[in-house]
């Protein structure tokens, strides 16, 4: 990888300072990089003359690789804006919890040597595609029917074909992939699903049933959805920032995506080791200072 697209959210504080330094040291290395015109004015003069100006849609003309700076959020919306091409994405964290940009400043010189020697593994993610009235929405995290202005519970028809899977009567049903089993849908009971199961899961929001759980599908079924709301309005989110108004005479048609999202990971690091890291998954509560609240 010689080189590199940096995708950088100007509202994010400290994103910008992390590209530049970045920028620094794969030049130092040997690598090209690309910055978008408006966060390149940003940059020293010193760099601005050895450093390509293009927009994120052309990245791909000249990019091996994108990385990403800033939070979860960041990426989520260049994995959509990047799905269609085969750049791999890395994302590199100047947010809270990082689960998806998994790369910390403190380690962003080794990271970077590490990318450029091709010490790295890049795993394949399963993409959500949503059409509804003309559109296509795609979501790497999930796709959430919710109700919008209403505090009456909403009804979600999920059907596959034919046949009917359920009819949720809840404050809304998560579509999570398997990257998309850590946010949301954890918060709402779901499961954690390893990246790579060919799964998709349901997810009711505060069902008014204590029968209505999680439920696991295969991700090759296609799913139809339909929402019933009491002011005549739902609305459509996908991965948090894309929202569409749903009506009752609107039939979603929900299913995997052809493309996929190529993630840059650390080369020994596993998902699990995420997991441990970054939600304390299986730590033992007796390893905290109850008075710090830090792990011994």
């Amino acid at each position: 990888m010689k080189s590199i697209g940096l995708y950088v959210n100007p509202e994010r504080n400290g994103a910008v300072q992390a590209a530049i330094h970045a920028a620094g040291i794969l030049i130092e290395l040997g690598a090209e990089c690309c910055v978008e015109p408006e966060i390149i004015k940003a940059f020293p003069e010193h760099l601005i003359s050895t450093i390509h100006s293009l927009p994120a849609s052309e990245f791909e003309r000249f990019a091996d690789l994108v990385i990403a700076f800033g939070g979860d959020g960041t990426m989520l919306t260049a994995a959509r804006l990047f799905s269609g091409s085969d750049l791999p994405l890395m994302g590199v964290n100047v947010g809270r919890l990082g689960f998806l940009a998994e790369f910390n400043l403190d380690e962003l010189s080794t990271a970077l040597s590490d990318v450029l020697s091709g010490d790295y593994r890049i795993v394949d993610r399963t993409l959500l595609e949503a059409q509804v009235g003309g559109k296509t929405i795609h979501a790497f995290n999930e796709i959430v029917f919710e109700k919008k202005e209403s505090s009456r519970l909403i009804t979600t028809h999920i059907a596959h074909q034919q046949y009917l899977i359920a009819s949720y009567r809840a404050d809304g049903v998560i579509i999570a992939t398997p990257t998309g089993s850590t946010a949301y849908s954890l918060s709402c009971g779901g499961p954690i699903i390893t990246p790579s199961s060919a799964v998709l899961c349901i997810t009711p929001i505060s069902p008014h049933s204590l029968t209505m759980r999680p439920l696991i599908i295969p991700d090759t079924l296609e799913l139809t959805i339909r929402v019933d709301a009491p002011d005549g309005e739902a609305r459509m989110v996908a991965d948090g920032q894309i929202e569409l108004s749903i009506s009752k005479q609107d039939h979603v048609l929900i299913r995997r995506s052809s493309t996929q999202v190529k993630i840059v990971k650390h080369a020994d690091n596993t998902f699990f080791d995420l997991l441990r890291n970054k939600l304390l998954w299986s730590v033992d509560p007796s390893a905290f200072d109850q008075s710090t609240d830090e792990p011994h």
